[in-house]
């Protein structure tokens, strides 16, 4: 459960008190972070203006993916590029918007690290006011040139590999959620003086939720062991079941609430997406290591999302992430195993944080 805390601890703050733990850090880390948190805060500036800026509605483009391009996504990512290319603190960036690895400029100093990132995650909320965030995950980069520009071997690295990573929500507040590998930590955006502010600090998950997130549109796409899992979470059998359905349709946003209330969310192969539809790379590395530092567990079903060996940037893989005994339960059931109800009874006796009514 997230621990609200009163003193004004900015970002900024926070990651300067980080980087004294590190005595071989040298600053740039926080000065790439810096130019993050600039992108972002624009990108938050203009969702609160959209509608009245001219920014809602389609481009006339695709992206890689074949999806139409709508202009609040065309311009996140042209924001973070340009915020981010000139710093000296990157030797290149992938986003999902683009169909390969994007360079530093030429006249520009390259640094030691990479970026990915969804510059605009829930495209299809953004005209109907719902929560949208971007997703960001940075890694260093493995090629020894530093001079040089990044190559795929510095993007395909799994994502366990990661050294920092976090997302923006733009939702009633805009809540920055960021780890660098010691825990996770929530900071809100105070608009009236532009400063981000720690507002939860150490997150921690419950073992178990009372929730899940899965677009049950798909059931009939889905195998038997997906079906008959989502079967089960409605049926009663323990202290809080059966389990309410809670879906927005942006992953940051199911997964932000999952992070501070626990459950589970799904996005698992179907017949028409049978490697998934979330991407490894740009939303699940990410999001699975902000789950893992909050005590949870994040799965494709049967391995480790941050142990997956990516083969291209673009990779897709079904994905089971929240609340520890939630994951491993539905991992029992992609096995073909039926735990009994009794099981989820028994477990509930560790405690979970209620979310509210059905």
């Amino acid at each position: 459960m997230p621990v609200t805390i009163n003193k004004l601890v900015t970002i900024e703050r926070h990651i300067s008190e980080q980087q004294i733990l590190h005595a071989s850090a040298t600053g740039e880390f926080s000065r790439m972070m810096r130019d993050m948190l600039l992108a972002i805060r624009i990108i938050s500036r203009e969702v609160r203006r959209a509608g009245f800026n001219d920014i809602l509605g389609m481009t006339e483009s695709q992206n890689v993916h074949g999806e139409q391009v709508k202009k609040l996504d065309e311009f996140a990512n042209e924001t973070i590029i340009r915020a981010m290319d000139h710093g000296g603190h990157l030797c290149a960036m992938a986003s999902e918007e683009a169909e390969g690895i994007i360079p530093i400029p030429e006249e520009y100093e390259r640094g030691n690290y990479i970026l990915l990132f969804d510059p605009l995650d829930g495209s299809s909320n953004i005209d109907v006011n719902v929560t949208i965030g971007t997703i960001f995950s940075v890694f260093r980069r493995v090629t020894p040139n530093r001079m040089g520009m990044g190559s795929a071997e510095d993007f395909l690295q799994p994502g366990d590999r990661q050294i920092a990573a976090g997302y923006a929500c733009y939702g009633s507040s805009t809540n920055l959620v960021y780890t660098t590998g010691s825990g996770v930590n929530i900071f809100t955006l105070d608009p009236t003086v532009g400063e981000f502010f720690l507002t939860h600090e150490n997150v921690r998950m419950p073992e178990r939720g009372q929730s899940y997130s899965i677009n049950e549109g798909n059931y009939h796409r889905w195998d038997a062991n997906i079906q008959a899992y989502v079967d089960h979470l409605k049926k009663p059998g323990g202290k809080h079941d059966p389990y309410s359905l809670r879906y927005i349709g942006t992953a940051v946003a199911d997964i932000h609430r999952i992070l501070q209330h626990g459950g589970i969310f799904m996005y698992p192969a179907d017949k028409d997406n049978t490697e998934g539809k979330l991407r490894l790379m740009y939303e699940l590395n990410p999001l699975a290591m902000l789950i893992e530092q909050a005590g949870g567990r994040a799965s494709n079903g049967s391995e480790r999302i941050l142990e997956l060996r990516p083969e291209g940037i673009h990779q897709r893989t079904p994905v089971f992430m929240g609340s520890r005994i939630d994951v491993e339960e539905a991992e029992a059931f992609m096995r073909g195993e039926r735990p009994p109800l009794a099981a989820r009874q028994q477990s509930s006796n560790n405690g979970t944080v209620s979310e509210g009514g059905a």
